[in-house]
């Protein structure tokens, strides 16, 4: 039984790892109170708790990582490009 639920498990950890996605582009605007990077594409990302904000600005290019949780895209990673 415990081996039965350990395969069930990793099957779905790697199945949640498979739906996170990567996304890269230029910021329209940053709201750091409710945490929302949208992008010039209309693409809007949730940071997620934890997640510095400091370096995103508007018009910086960014590649964020994220995952998809109750509708909206939270990012688990933010790069800002110089």
């Amino acid at each position: 039984m415990r081996r039965i639920l350990g395969i069930i498990g990793g099957v779905l950890l790697i199945a949640s790892a498979a739906w996170a996605a990567e996304i890269e582009g230029k910021v329209k605007s940053v709201d750091t109170t409710n945490r929302v990077i949208e992008l010039e594409d209309g693409t809007k990302v949730w940071a997620a708790e934890g997640l510095s904000m400091d370096k995103v600005q508007e018009g910086s290019t960014v590649k964020l990582s994220y995952e998809e949780r109750d509708g909206k895209n939270i990012a688990t990673t933010i790069q800002v490009s110089e």
